[in-house]
């Protein structure tokens, strides 16, 4: 569905505040939005905080909140569950929430709702129907990493390993779940070996590491963003060949891609999660405040980087970094239209 700007200044009804189309300008100057994060102990979730802060400092600035806070519980469901009962007792008028389980923050979603809090659910899923997802659709993830392992190497028999995330998480037991679900499309291939590798690099290379003395010839390697250049350190110190590794949209993994494909040719490609997703569940918070018509469940591109793309996506992430987007309120306003309307989503285009 084609998005004018006339449908971008908002289809208003009665006092403007209700927008079905474009963007909803009610006011919304009064409210306050947090972010109930599960865990910062990785790169993605620094930048995905930093993104969410830029986002509420900015909104705030144009007069589009009244503030907005970040509380991380250490992987804590129990801690997390907590904080977010702190959040209704402080007022805030919506809660977005990382979850660190999709079931044990049922409670106290379900809390928020009853006091007439708006909870946006993102990146981990929950289970509490009151709340709103925005998510990916991670068995398109797991559909596209086979793919491309399936475009390099056919239909001959080849053996996998999978490096989940962390155990108990919503968007690993999603991820994991696509990726079964792949892997019966090509039954040549088998999954040899699966391990946590918590979307990080040295966590990813010591459970790599522990594990593939027992394991024979790996030739694909599937993971959730994070883990590709710690795979990829535990394979060298083996003394073993490099197999595709799909990479995760870091920086130390797309180097590590350019100079190995530099030194020998080789390819792989690299897709995940944006840690800007923060600033989508956060506008989509602020729209269902303003008075937008918004689905329960707002599906997210993932961004994918390919081998005539990757100078350039590298050239834009600091090192140490994660590879980002910018998703400005008019843009998420597009994406949750295009959810309403079953239309392809907005993609984040390749930077010249």
């Amino acid at each position: 569905m084609a998005l004018t700007a006339a449908l971008l200044a908002g289809a208003a009804l009665t006092s403007g505040a209700f927008a079905a189309e474009g963007t909803a300008t009610g006011d919304t100057s009064g409210k306050k939005i947090a972010f109930s994060n599960s865990y910062a102990g990785n790169s993605f979730r620094q930048v995905m905080i930093k993104s969410f802060e830029a986002a509420a400092a900015k909104a705030k600035a144009d007069g589009k909140i009244a503030g907005g806070a970040v509380v991380s519980s250490n992987n804590s469901v129990t801690e997390q569950a907590s904080q977010i009962q702190n959040l209704i007792l402080q007022g805030y008028d919506a809660i977005i929430v990382l979850a660190g389980s999709d079931t044990a923050l049922n409670g106290s979603i379900k809390e928020a709702c009853d006091a007439g809090i708006t909870v946006v659910a993102f990146a981990s899923g929950v289970t509490e129907p009151c709340a709103y997802v925005v998510d990916y659709n991670l068995d398109s993830y797991a559909k596209a990493e086979l793919d491309f392992i399936a475009s390099k190497l056919g239909d001959k028999p080849a053996n996998i390993l999978e490096i989940r995330g962390m155990a108990g998480d919503g968007f690993d037991k999603r991820l994991n779940e696509g990726v079964n679900k792949a892997l019966a499309a090509h039954p040549s291939y088998k999954k040899v070996g699966e391990v946590y590798g918590q979307w990080t690099g040295t966590v990813a290379q010591k459970e790599v590491s522990g594990v593939l003395p027992s394991l024979p010839q790996i030739d694909g390697v599937l993971t959730q963003g994070g883990d590709g250049y710690g795979a990829a350190q535990a394979f060298k110190a083996a003394g073993r060949k490099l197999p595709i590794i799909i990479m995760g949209n870091r920086q130390d993994e797309l180097a590590l891609w350019k100079k190995e494909h530099d030194a020998t040719g080789y390819e792989t490609f690299s897709l995940g999660a944006t840690p800007s997703v923060s600033q989508v569940a956060f506008w989509v918070a602020q729209q269902i405040l303003a008075g937008k018509q918004v689905p329960k469940f707002v599906e997210v591109p993932l961004l994918q980087i390919n081998q005539p793309d990757l100078d350039a996506w590298l050239k834009t992430v600091p090192e140490g970094g994660v590879v980002n987007a910018e998703y400005p309120q008019d843009l998420v306003a597009k994406i949750i239209d295009a959810n309403v309307a079953k239309a392809p989503l907005p993609m984040v285009p390749a930077p010249k």
